[in-house]
C-alpha cells in the first residue's frame, strides 16, 4: 500500500494520468458499509438487565499447614514478584509458630475459600443462566448477581469441559429478563459488536468493538473455533455475552490474549452456533453429547499427498482407530484420508473434530476416503465420545524370527525383524507387529524426518509390513511409479505418525557407503 500511494504522489508530480497508463481497467467501486451508530446506549440499556456476575467459591484444604493470602499477580520478572513472595512467607510463618500452636498435629487441618467472579447471562426466564465452565470449576457454592443488586443462589444444571460451557439455573419470585442466541455464522469480520460482562466484580460493563476474525484455534481444545474481536475483554468478562447490533448473542467471552492479563484488543468468544447444541445438551441430559467416530489422525502433508496421488495436501489422515468404534465397524482403514464427512468438506485435520461433535449421535452418516489412489464412500454410524476414548492396541502375533538387519538402499535407514532381543532392547510389546529400524544414517531421508532406532514400520505405502523385504518391495514399486516420497507408518512411544520419506534420485548419494 505504501508503494502504491508513492507511485501515485510521483505521477501527480509528472502530470501524468493513469486513466492513459491503465485504460482498460475498470473503475473499483467502494464497498457498501453501515455507518457506526451515533450511540450504543439504547442498545445496551435493553441488554443489560439480562447480563448478570456468577461468583463461585471454593473449600480449599492447606497441606502440611501452608495456608494463606495468595500472591498479586505480576508481569513476569516483576520485581515485587519477590518481595510479596518473602512478605507472604514471613507472615505465614508467624502464624504457625503463634496461632496454630507451634504445628500441633491434633489441630485440624486449616481451609481458606477460594473466590471466581466472572460473567453469564439469562437465557429462559426460568432462570437458566449461561456462562464459561471454567468459572464455576471446582465450586461448593455458585451465586448470580441481577443488575439490581439482587443475589440468587445457582445450582448446576450441566457443564462440558471441552466446550468451556456451563448452565446454571437459579429461582426468582420475579419474571427475569433474557436474552437471544443469534446466527454467528452469519457475523461478519468488520461487523459491529458489543462485550457486556462483570470484569473485576464492578458490575455491568460494556465494550464495543468489530469481529477481527472468523474461525479462530488458540489451541485449547479440540473444539476450538473462536470469534475474534478486539471489544475490550477484561478478566471477569468470562461467560458474559458477545452481541451483534440487533442484540442478539453471537458469541461467549471465553478468553483473551495478553501478555499482563489486561485486554490488548484482542479476545476470542465461542460461536453461538457452537454454543446452544452444547447448551440444549446440557439442559437435557446434564452433559455434552458429542459425536464420536472413534479415530486418531494428523495432517495431511503435501509430501503425503504426493506419495499417495492426492492432487491436494487436504483432508485428515487416519494414524489410528479405538477396537470397537464407529471407524473400525466402517471399516476405515489406518491410511485412509477422510475427505468429506456428511457431505462437509474436510479441508484441514482440525476440521474434522469438529464436524463430527456437532454431528447427531446414531445418526447414519457417508464418509469418503482417499484410499488406494481413488475416492471410497463408506458409511458409519457415530457413536457418543467416551470420557476416556482410547486408541486401538495392536493385535498379538507370532514374532518373525530375528535375522541380519536389511539396508534400505538411499533412505539411510537399516531394519531388521522383530525378535526377541529388538523387544527387549527398544522395550517393544509383546505381539509386536511391523519392522524394526535398527540404525540411521545421518544426513539421510530417514534422519531428516525424524527417525531413529527402536521406531517400528508398521506400513509402507498403505501396505502392512512383516518383513524388510517387504520394506524393500514396497520402496522399489514406489519408485517404478515415479514418486517422489515413499509413506511409511511410524510407532514410537509417542503413538503411530505416518513419515513421508523422499526418493530424490540424490538421495542415493547422500547415502554412505
Amino acid at each position: 500500500m505504501r508503494l502504491f500511494r508513492s507511485t501515485v504522489a510521483r505521477a501527480a508530480l509528472l502530470g501524468v494520468s493513469f486513466a492513459l497508463v491503465t485504460p482498460a481497467l475498470p473503475l473499483i467501486q467502494p464497498a457498501a458499509a453501515r455507518s457506526a451508530p451515533e450511540s450504543f446506549a439504547d442498545l445496551a440499556a435493553k441488554l443489560l438487565p439480562a447480563v448478570v456476575n456468577v461468583s463461585s467459591t471454593q473449600t480449599i484444604s492447606a497441606k502440611n499447614g501452608n495456608v494463606g493470602p495468595e500472591m498479586p499477580l505480576f508481569p513476569p520478572g516483576s520485581p515485587f514478584e519477590q518481595f510479596f513472595k518473602d512478605f507472604l512467607n514471613r507472615n505465614h510463618q508467624g502464624q504457625g509458630q503463634g496461632g496454630n500452636g507451634g504445628g500441633d498435629d491434633s489441630q485440624p487441618a486449616p481451609v481458606r475459600r477460594a473466590q471466581s467472579l466472572g460473567s453469564g447471562f439469562i437465557i429462559d426466564p426460568a432462570g437458566y443462566v449461561v456462562t464459561n465452565n471454567h468459572v464455576i470449576e471446582g465450586a461448593d457454592e455458585v451465586s448470580v448477581t441481577l443488575q439490581d443488586g439482587t443475589v440468587l443462589k445457582a445450582t448446576i444444571v450441566g457443564k462440558d469441559e471441552s466446550g468451556d460451557l456451563a448452565l446454571l439455573k437459579v429461582k426468582s419470585d420475579k419474571p427475569l429478563p433474557t436474552v437471544e442466541f443469534g446466527d454467528s455464522s452469519a457475523s461478519r469480520v468488520g461487523d459491529w459488536v458489543l462485550a457486556i460482562g462483570n470484569p473485576f466484580g464492578l458490575g455491568g460493563t460494556v465494550t464495543a468493538g468489530i469481529v477481527s476474525a472468523r474461525g479462530r484455534d488458540i489451541h485449547q481444545g479440540q473444539y476450538d473455533d473462536f470469534i475474534q474481536t478486539d471489544a475490550a475483554i477484561n478478566r471477569g468478562n468470562s461467560g458474559g455475552p458477545l452481541f451483534n447490533m440487533d442484540g442478539q448473542v453471537i458469541g461467549i467471552n471465553t478468553a483473551i490474549f495478553s501478555p499482563s492479563g489486561g485486554s490488548i484488543g484482542i479476545g476470542f468468544s465461542i460461536p453461538s452456533n457452537m454454543a446452544k447444541l452444547t447448551i440444549a445438551q446440557l439442559k437435557q441430559y446434564g452433559h455434552a453429547r458429542r459425536g464420536w467416530l472413534g479415530v486418531k489422525i494428523q495432517q495431511v502433508t503435501p509430501d503425503i499427498a504426493e506419495s499417495l496421488g492426492l492432487k491436494d495436501a487436504s483432508g485428515a489422515m487416519v494414524a489410528g482407530l479405538t477396537n470397537g468404534g464407529p471407524a473400525e465397524k466402517a471399516k476405515i482403514h489406518n491410511g485412509d484420508i477422510i475427505l468429506k464427512f456428511d457431505g462437509q468438506d474436510v479441508k484441514e485435520m482440525h476440521n474434522l473434530p469438529r464436524i463430527v461433535a456437532d454431528t447427531d449421535v446414531g445418526k447414519e452418516v457417508p464418509v469418503v476416503l482417499w484410499r488406494d489412489g481413488k475416492e471410497v464412500t463408506v458409511q458409519t454410524t457415530l457413536a457418543e465420545r467416551p470420557p476416556d476414548a482410547q486408541l486401538a492396541s495392536t493385535d498379538a502375533t507370532k514374532p518373525v524370527d530375528a535375522t541380519k538387519p536389511t539396508d534400505i538402499a538411499g533412505l539411510g535407514l537399516k531394519v531388521a525383524p522383530v525378535s526377541q532381543d529388538l523387544k527387549d532392547k527398544y522395550q517393544l510389546q509383546d505381539g509386536q507387529k511391523g519392522v524394526v529400524i535398527t540404525d540411521v544414517s545421518p544426513n539421510t531421508p530417514a534422519s531428516d524426518r525424524g527417525l531413529k532406532p527402536g521406531d517400528v514400520i508398521m506400513e509402507v505405502q498403505q501396505g502392512e509390513v512383516a518383513s524388510p523385504g517387504d520394506v524393500e518391495k514396497q520402496v522399489d514399486a514406489a519408485r517404478k511409479a515415479d514418486r517422489k516420497f515413499v509413506l511409511m507408518l511410524i510407532q514410537r512411544e509417542g503413538g503411530e505418525q505416518y513419515v513421508p520419506l523422499s526418493l530424490s534420485k540424490d538421495s542415493k548419494d547422500k547415502q554412505p557407503g
